[in-house]
């Protein structure tokens, strides 16, 4: 079965504070009666983008494990993705894997064309406002709708588990969860 909402982890860190986050997401989620799948993008190594022009078939010539999230995210209606800062910005492998899924979009069908989904960012901190930005380039330049919350899409936290104490930043993600949910719902009628 194909999850409504598909949610992108980028941390390496098997239950760090992104996957802490994105949990916490998409619990609401569900609450709202949404099913959802998390995939850990630490698990797999994602190439670069070589800009090989061979995507117009609907996925990526690239043999690393990205055409199988493809194919999820083809049949999903929302699409959340989740990064921890490193240096000021998504980790790499989140920007290669979005560039790519955005290319074989692009070179198709447009399949991200209205999905409902968002960044989240998560540091020590700082570097979230810039994260976001980044990571908004690609939801909005593949047409898709991201809703508001009540502040950014960031939480603070550093060792495992200190993003739970971040009440606003918490506050903030589940909001913005449901208005993800919300939006789906809405546009399904």
């Amino acid at each position: 079965m194909t999850a409504d909402v598909l949610l992108l982890c980028g941390s390496p860190r098997v239950g760090g504070n992104t996957a802490q986050v994105l949990g916490a997401c998409a619990e609401v989620l569900e609450r709202e009666g949404l099913t959802t799948e998390t995939v850990l993008l630490g698990q797999t190594r994602i190439l670069s983008c070589t800009a090989c022009g061979l995507c117009s078939g609907g996925e990526c010539a690239l043999d690393d494990g990205l055409n199988e999230i493809i194919e999820k995210l083809r049949e999903a209606d929302g699409f959340i993705v989740g990064t921890p800062v490193y240096f000021g910005t998504a980790r790499g492998d989140v920007t290669s894997a979005l560039q790519r899924i955005g290319m074989v979009s692009t070179a198709s069908d447009s399949f991200l064309s209205r999905k409902v989904g968002g960044p989240i960012a998560v540091a020590r901190r700082g570097g979230h406002t810039a994260t976001l930005q980044e990571l908004l380039m690609f939801f909005l330049m593949n047409d898709m709708i991201v809703p508001g919350s009540t502040y950014w899409n960031m939480v603070f936290g550093r060792e495992p588990g200190e993003v739970l104490n971040d009440e606003e930043g918490m506050r903030t993600i589940r909001r913005f969860a449901e208005n993800v949910a919300f939006l789906i719902t809405k546009l399904r009628r």
